[in-house]
């Protein structure tokens, strides 16, 4: 029986809980309401600070309840105009025309900028009134408060070793010891009351994959392929369809929740949706099928630990990607240890050095990519094929495998975030030029 204060479940609190909108432009949201609490007036501005994996996660994805506006300008103005972080990475629900009109005059006068020497998530909102601040630090997770100051006085510092809700907190120093087959020993032993998480998640992704296809993007796109002959209508289409309409409708901005996974929405779709589907395709057993799951929001987890709580590479395919492969091959062979290894490998090898370049609607393009991986590279390795520890990034065990991707993330990918940062940049700056008619 598992702890009432396992690993298992400080995982899910500090990794795996809804949330409405991208989670980079929702922390920056929550960040800016919490500070606006703390200041106890109306704000007539706002600073915004972030690491450049934020900025970068932000520029491009529309913001819930925003009118769809695009950025984490816009998301912050409506967390400070809301000023009722209560809900959490979910606060947008609240968003009514008189705060969405007070926000858009916020976002107007918002002062935006990269804190340069961050080198992990953190968000820093800033809200005045009259000769009044207060400012909210988020750092260590999407919702983890880091720091709340009102008048530059200190009215509340976290604990460095934490784990409430939305937090990494201390659990990350013990994931990061344990072999996979650990990973997957704990999921094996869950009871009913561990999975209720889990199975809230399949059926709240499934209802905004139920959405996505009214935005008209990559899962309507593969409909029409369908439809055309282009594509089989088989397990594989239908997995990738579904969670496609899902990440179209997240990154459209639909003001509905999902479950992440390493905080992280389209994470969550991924590791979630993809062993829910194959699985029921696959007569497997309910409960195992969801076992399945808690040992993807485990992996998922875990990989983070070695490459970042916002990487250069996409967490999707990388992260979610070798989960959900991991996943499935425990669906039908349970604890494996060969079959894992080669499964690990078999994603790192097909997909190792995508790049994130940010949250967008082509992230569904790259979801796509990611499950068709998964699903191919569990499969092979079901019947015994899997890369070598000779081939490429791979290497002798799963965790090498994930070391090594951590090595080229950190070390040798060093340049690719200042780099795309640069390119956003050079974009905002290209679209704020007036144009000269011709």
């Amino acid at each position: 029986m598992i702890s009432s204060d396992s690993l298992f479940r400080r995982v899910m609190r500090g990794e795996v809980y809804p949330a409405i909108g991208c989670t980079e432009p929702i922390s920056c949201a929550y960040a800016a309401a919490v500070a606006a609490e703390s200041l106890g007036l109306p704000v007539d501005r706002v600073h915004l600070r972030v690491d450049r994996a934020t900025f970068k996660n932000g520029a491009a994805v529309a913001v819930p309840s925003s009118g769809d506006r695009k950025g984490n300008v816009i998301a912050a103005a409506l967390g400070a105009a809301l000023a009722d972080p209560v809900e959490r990475l979910q606060l947008l629900r609240g968003v009514t025309p008189a705060i969405l009109a007070r926000a858009v005059n916020l976002s107007e006068k918002c002062d935006y900028a990269v804190i340069e020497d961050a080198v992990d998530f953190t968000v820093r909102a800033t809200v005045f009134a009259a000769d009044r601040s207060a400012a909210c630090t988020l750092a260590g997770g999407h919702a983890r408060i880091d720091r709340v100051e009102t008048d530059n006085e200190v009215v509340f510092q976290a604990d460095a070793t934490g784990d409430s809700p939305g937090t990494n907190g201390d659990y990350r120093g013990e994931l990061r010891t344990l072999p996979f087959i650990k990973l997957l020993q704990i999921a094996d032993d869950l009871g009913e009351e561990d999975l209720v998480t889990c199975r809230e998640g399949v059926y709240m992704n499934l209802a905004m994959a139920e959405k996505g296809y009214e935005v008209r993007r990559t899962a309507w796109q593969l409909r029409r392929m369908v439809e055309s002959g282009l594509l089989v209508d088989d397990l594989f289409t239908h997995t990738k369809t579904t969670i496609a309409s899902a990440v179209d409708a997240r990154m459209a901005g639909l003001p509905e929740p999902v479950m992440t996974s390493g905080g992280s929405g389209n994470q969550g779709i991924v590791a979630i949706l993809t062993p829910w589907l194959v699985g029921t395709n696959r007569g497997i057993d309910q409960t195992r099928i969801l076992k399945s799951i808690a040992a993807a929001h485990m992996i998922n987890a875990y990989i983070k630990c070695f490459i970042g709580e916002l990487a250069v590479i996409c967490g999707c395919a990388m992260c979610a990607g070798i989960a959900a492969a991991v996943a499935i091959v425990y669906q039908h062979r349970g604890c494996d240890s060969e079959k894992i290894n080669l499964a690990v490998g078999n994603v790192t090898g097909d997909l190792g050095g995508l790049i994130c370049d940010g949250a967008k609607p082509g992230c569904a393009m790259k979801t796509v990519t990611s499950v068709e991986a998964a699903m191919r590279s569990a499969f092979m390795a079901l019947e015994g094929y899997g890369l070598s520890g000779d081939d490429g990034l791979v290497g002798d065990t799963p965790e090498q495998t994930v070391r090594n991707l951590g090595r080229v993330t950190l070390e040798g990918m060093f340049h690719v975030d200042p780099t795309v940062l640069r390119i956003l940049q050079d974009k905002r700056r290209i679209a704020s030029v007036p144009r000269t008619p011709a």
